[in-house]
């Protein structure tokens, strides 16, 4: 394998620097990921009977509740590495964050959330399921400039290089998955007039498709955080899978038994009026 013609360019990364201070492509990345998620769920909102102002709040508090996540489940299948230097824990700049930790933090406080203000969840967990894949599409690209996150040797034309080799560039695989899922998400919205049939549909889709892809990536990966003799990012897709498909089906089953609620926000009349406005056309799909 040729070292020198890998698919991507060498990175970088520091992307400036302010006074003295130098700003990370990865901060970057993540903070772009975020930002962008947070738009797309904003955009679509009212499709799901929730006020706009409500996405902001709720990312207000679910935004650094991800990061928090990510970083205290990465440094605990990594503590060997953090117990001897704990202020290392706080250093975010370097990397070490988890996905899936970020994931749990995020979506563990937001559906307490939501149920504290009473806004339903299901519908709300669709709403942000592309904002999240869109979030994990960017946030990636974070990976490569810290040149972490890649599999092992490879000799594929895409191959780049890190620590003077050609290997898999898993960031990328996850990132065009990821790409994909919103993309297959948003049209499935479309097509079906503006929003999921019932609740919890496509935040089941994503949670299984992702899963899906990550255990994939994760056996070309050389950096896994384990369990045991296990890959523990596999585990849990692997358990997340086996939920979002028995999941799936039973809400299915629940919608079909009876007519979904849409007042979803605290002002359930408005809600109403507004998910009645957007299935106007289609009014059979919201008992479906």
């Amino acid at each position: 394998m040729e070292a020198a013609r890998p698919f991507l360019p060498v990175p970088q990364p520091v992307a400036f620097t302010v006074f003295g201070l130098d700003i990370m492509w990865y901060a970057i990345m993540l903070t772009s990921g975020m930002i962008a998620g947070v738009f797309l769920a904003y955009r679509r909102s009212l499709q799901y009977g929730i006020k706009q102002d409500t996405i902001l709040d709720i990312a207000l508090y679910c935004v650094p509740a991800g990061i928090v996540g990510g970083r205290a489940y990465y440094v605990i299948f990594q503590w060997e590495h953090y117990k001897d230097d704990l202020l290392q824990i706080f250093n975010t700049r370097a990397g070490g964050m988890a996905i899936h930790g970020a994931l749990i933090g995020a979506i563990g406080l937001g559906v307490i959330l939501l149920r504290k203000w009473k806004i339903n969840v299901w519908d709300t967990l669709d709403l942000v399921a592309p904002a999240i894949a869109l979030g994990q599409c960017i946030g990636r690209w974070g990976n490569y400039f810290n040149s972490e996150a890649h599999g092992g040797p490879c000799d594929k034309p895409w191959a780049i290089l890190a620590d003077g080799e050609l290997v898999h560039p898993t960031f990328l695989y996850e990132s065009i998955w990821c790409g994909l899922l919103v993309l297959l998400l948003l049209l499935l919205e479309k097509k079906m007039g503006g929003r999921s049939r019932f609740g919890g549909q496509f935040f089941c889709i994503y949670a299984f498709l992702y899963s899906l892809e990550r255990i994939y990536v994760e056996s070309l990966r050389t950096d896994s955080l384990m369990i045991g003799p296990f890959r523990q990012a596999m585990v849990f897709s692997a358990v997340c899978m086996i939920a979002a498909a028995a999941g799936y089906l039973m809400l299915r089953k629940r919608a079909l038994l009876q007519p979904a609620a849409v007042g979803t926000e605290s002002n359930p009349e408005e809600a109403v009026q507004q998910a009645g406005e957007a299935f106007e056309e289609e009014p059979a799909k919201m008992t479906e």
